[in-house]
């Protein structure tokens, strides 16, 4: 799935941390960064995070429950 324009990363990370399951994020090349892995966090969004938010990015959930919750957070945020 492709999320847009995250501007609250702090609570973007509190919805993937309450993910029951893997939440990947998908690089440009194709590699998987686990994002319940802390320091998965820390690099992947130092890379992509510089201006306060993240205009895009692909993520891979594998669990239904988790897809609706990541889903629920975008429509509402």
């Amino acid at each position: 799935m492709k999320v847009h324009n995250i501007t609250d990363i702090e609570k973007f990370f509190k919805v993937v941390d309450s993910c029951e399951g893997k939440v990947e994020l998908v690089t440009g090349e194709g590699d998987r960064l686990n994002l319940k892995s802390k320091l998965s966090q820390y690099v992947s969004m130092a890379n992509i995070f510089s201006d306060g938010t993240i205009a895009e990015l692909e993520l891979l959930a594998y669990e239904p429950g988790d897809i609706d919750k990541l889903v629920s957070f975008m429509m509402n945020n």
